[in-house]
């Protein structure tokens, strides 16, 4: 009986281990702004390699700023050029960074936030190959002071 439980409590933990070992998120790649001031004519461009092509997954923004920053939003365009395409396909956000109600969206330590926004609306299937991502901030402000920097993130989708 004792042999039983310590067996059944050994495959326990090591489902456990195994379950927490599985990986979920494919990339995450995040550029720097320099000064912390994101000039319209900087255009970080990112790239990553798709090699899982029957997996789905969820593409994100990822945004750093401090708490000096003045808006609730962040316009931007994010160019993205698939394995085999010519030219990229833009696409126009407008980021939700704060609400009047809640303050800022994202998850923040001592005055600094980061945001991971969901830009696919479902779970996409990606072609084999690279992809590359330009992001362009589109705001009034140029430069568009305390931002810290910008990626992108994409995750395997969990069904």
């Amino acid at each position: 009986m004792k042999s039983l439980l310590k067996k059944g409590l050994l495959l326990a933990i090591g489902a456990v281990l195994l379950a927490a070992c599985q990986k979920v998120d494919v990339f995450e790649k995040n550029v720097a702004i320099r000064d912390h001031r994101w000039q319209s004519a900087e255009k970080p461009v990112i790239f990553f390699d798709i090699t899982d092509t029957v997996s789905r997954y969820n593409i994100y923004v990822v945004l750093r700023h401090n708490d000096a920053y003045r808006y609730n939003n962040l316009w931007m365009n994010i160019y993205t050029k698939a394995p085999g395409d010519s030219t990229a396909n833009q696409q126009a956000l407008d980021l939700q960074l704060a609400t009047t109600e809640k303050g800022w969206l994202g998850s923040g330590m001592d005055d600094i936030f980061e945001h991971r926004i969901r830009i696919s609306q479902a779970p996409v299937s990606l072609k084999a190959g690279r992809y590359e991502f330009r992001l362009e901030q589109i705001m009034r402000d140029d430069p568009l002071d305390h931002i810290l920097n910008v990626g992108i993130r994409v995750e395997r989708a969990v069904n």
